[in-house]
């Protein structure tokens, strides 16, 4: 079940991501407007692409954090590493 649920949120900041990036170029050639000297499209591509694509990753992270674990189960380091302990 988590699997399928980050795939959905995957597929959803994906989505996001082709939006920010493409659709915003592309419709931002009708933006004129000089803000500090430059234009306000090359403004909204070069800062606000970076600041979606940040918080994309930052989304992504924290949604996968409050998903619990399939199978959650205590283990040590060990466990982990495939070595066992001699007792």
């Amino acid at each position: 079940m988590r699997a399928v649920r980050a795939a959905w949120v995957r597929s959803a900041l994906l989505l996001l991501w082709a939006a920010a990036s493409f659709g915003v170029a592309f419709f931002a050639r009708d933006l004129t407007r000089i803000v500090a000297g430059w234009p306000l499209n090359f403004w909204l591509a070069a800062q606000g692409g970076v600041l979606v694509f940040i918080g994309i990753v930052a989304a992504y992270a924290a949604y996968m954090n409050r998903l619990p674990e399939d199978g959650a189960t205590t283990s040590s380091a060990a466990d982990e590493t495939g070595l066992e302990r001699n007792a």
